[in-house]
């Protein structure tokens, strides 16, 4: 927050983040209880057939008051993200289905404009259980349902003029195509972030590169212009950036995960930036397009 209110207006032209979806998990004492196996609002689950499953926050847990710093919290943020971003500048964030209606709220409030949610298909392994104490007799019963997506809101600060006219001034306003034929989509197929990423990075809301790299490809629809993380982690977000030759800034609060980051930016930057499987008609290869087929 103090960071945003001292940086100069209009310094950025896209801003990617993968915010606390509940803001209470990545506080010092939960974050604390997590590093020392404890949990706190982390689950920290038994191991599965000699497997350890990663600890997962829960959202179910949070209070009236927890949900209402949420939307505080989000708004305070967004207004202070709004000046320094130029004119048309798209905001891609994270949330939990739980919780991502607060946070769209809170950030239109505070005067962005939504354009639609980027639905990133993913299957984890939250939700799905049957009634806890009682399997047995609900065995037909799941609690909630089995979570297969996560929501990335897209926003826009306002412009005037025509989309064109805000192009050629300020470079941004729309989206960067895959390619001239193909427009951007806002579902992505995304498996759990690899193990080779994980082991490198080992932050817990770590998302793959593959996703990463077609977000920030979108971002800057001229190829031109600065990326901003505000939420920046062990900083996958920066490597993705990094990889397709895009400046980007990344704030971290966290001592450990910026420590982490400016270690393990370079590693993920250097992963081979093309997708591995292809369509029935390949994308053109246009460089560091990260939609290239292999």
């Amino acid at each position: 927050m103090k960071w945003l209110a001292e940086c100069p207006p209009n310094s950025f032209h896209a801003c990617i983040t993968d915010p606390p979806y509940g803001l209470i998990e990545y506080q010092t004492d939960n974050l604390a209880k997590r590093r020392n196996g404890r949990g706190g609002v982390w689950r920290i689950p038994p191991s599965f057939d000699g497997s350890q499953r990663q600890p997962l926050p829960r959202f179910t847990v949070l209070s009236e008051s927890d949900l209402k710093n949420l939307s505080g919290f989000f708004f305070e943020w967004a207004r202070l993200l709004r000046p320094v971003l130029v004119p048309g500048a798209h905001v891609f964030i994270a949330s939990n289905p739980l919780v991502s209606h607060l946070v769209w709220s809170s950030l239109t409030e505070a005067g962005l404009e939504k354009r639609g949610e980027i639905i990133r298909l993913v299957r984890t392994f939250r939700g799905g259980d049957r009634p806890k104490g009682a399997e047995a007799e609900f065995s037909e019963v799941s609690a909630m349902p089995r979570s297969a997506f996560e929501p990335w809101g897209l926003f826009r600060k306002p412009f005037e003029g025509t989309l064109a006219e805000n192009l050629r001034q300020w470079g941004t306003g729309g989206l960067r195509r895959p390619n001239a034929d193909i427009p951007f989509t806002d579902v992505i197929p995304s498996g759990r972030t690899p193990q080779n990423e994980r082991t490198i990075a080992p932050h817990p809301s770590l998302k793959p590169q593959k996703f990463l790299r077609q977000l920030t490809w979108a971002a800057l629809p001229l190829n031109t212009g600065s990326i901003l993380d505000p939420f920046a982690g062990s900083g996958s977000t920066l490597a993705a950036a990094e990889a397709l030759n895009y400046e980007s800034v990344g704030i971290e609060i966290d001592a450990e995960y910026y420590a982490l980051a400016k270690k393990v930016v370079p590693k993920l930057a250097a992963f081979s930036n093309r997708i591995s499987s292809c369509s029935k008609e390949p994308f053109r290869d246009t460089g560091r397009n990260p939609y290239a087929c292999n």
